[in-house]
């Protein structure tokens, strides 16, 4: 079973390599400089954007109420690094279209791609748009789920416009059943 290297141990390995003898992992206890990366890895992982298994069918509200304020709002295509499937730590920095609201900081959010998924029924294509600087088309990932914290955004891309969302709010209710409304 291959290992799995957390982004502790990434850093640490950096530090090490970088200056050594500055990180000591001595087995008498945590040094300084590891226990403020544990406490920097445990609150980057407090905000952090992760993928969560979808919701029963009253377990979420598609919304549509997007405003331009700086927080993920519903209609919303915000950028945030979204992991790999691999959870190893890896990612990318990518769109993803807000969907709802999870709780007062967390959103609940659908990625999206620009790599072409004709015929695939777990995306759904809607074009091009202000979220990509290149103008590419786009496709939204109806299979994953993702919750995201207001402070793990990136930064506001744009908003969906109201018919490319009810598309999108349509294929999510028939999928999982969830209910769409204000």
């Amino acid at each position: 079973m291959a290992q799995r290297t957390t982004l502790l141990d990434r850093i640490k390995g950096f530090f090490r390599a970088a200056a050594p003898g500055v990180v000591n992992v001595a087995a008498g206890g945590l040094p300084v400089l590891d226990e403020q990366l544990q406490r920097a890895a445990r609150a980057d992982a407090a905000i952090a954007t992760v993928e969560i298994p979808p919701p029963g069918r009253n377990g979420l509200r598609i919304t549509y109420a997007p405003d331009r304020d700086g927080d993920p709002d519903a209609g919303e295509v915000v950028w945030t690094w979204v992991p790999y499937a691999e959870n190893d730590g890896r990612g990318k920095d990518r769109p993803v279209l807000v969907i709802g609201r999870q709780s007062a900081d967390r959103v609940y959010a659908v990625r999206l791609t620009s790599k072409a998924h004709e015929g695939d029924r777990d995306f759904l294509s809607i074009g091009s748009g202000p979220w990509d600087s290149q103008g590419r088309p786009s496709w939204v990932d109806i299979e994953q789920l993702y919750s995201v914290h207001a402070n793990g955004m990136r930064r506001e891309a744009s908003a969906l416009d109201l018919d490319r969302f009810t598309r999108i709010a349509a294929a999510l209710q028939r999928r999982y059943g969830w209910s769409v409304g204000e």
